[in-house]
């Protein structure tokens, strides 16, 4: 499961890319959702979930946050979880920072399964900056590899 929280599309565009990513290994499945539709009933179902947005003020938007603090409500002991954010200036991994150290407060029964992911964008609205999409891929795949080798 990738669970984001998106203002005006570049966090979303960042997930759907990390989507992408995991599908390009075999035997992984994927689904995409914003942080705020997400079925806390069914979120247990899945072996890892990667959660970001954009960095609001040097960490993770209140949407992101509730969503983390809602998951330590949830049966999720031994499930994997990754973060990634969108930046504009010199917040480079000051939200994935906070947003993993959250998760490890909030929910922690889950395990970290990869380092986070921060993606520039080009002023408050975007683009992406040059490269960052396929630092995205890349991300997805290192997890979709991380969960077909883990037990």
């Amino acid at each position: 499961m990738v669970a984001y929280e998106s203002r005006y599309g570049n966090s979303k565009r960042v997930a759907e890319t990390i989507i992408e990513g995991m599908r390009l290994v075999e035997g992984v499945e994927a689904a995409l959702s914003d942080v705020k539709d997400v079925d806390l009933g069914t979120i247990a179902d899945y072996d890892a979930i990667v959660i970001g947005g954009p960095n609001h003020t040097s960490g993770p938007t209140r949407g992101v946050k509730k969503f983390v603090d809602k998951l330590g409500t949830r049966p999720l002991k031994d499930k994997l979880f990754a973060v990634f954010d969108t930046y504009t200036s010199r917040d480079f991994e000051k939200a994935t920072k906070k947003l993993e150290q959250r998760v490890h407060e909030k929910a922690p029964g889950l395990k970290m399964i990869a380092p986070g992911l921060s993606i520039k964008v080009e002023g408050v609205k975007g683009p992406i900056a040059e490269g960052g999409l396929p630092k995205c891929t890349e991300f997805g795949i290192e997890i979709a590899t991380q969960l077909i080798a883990s037990p």
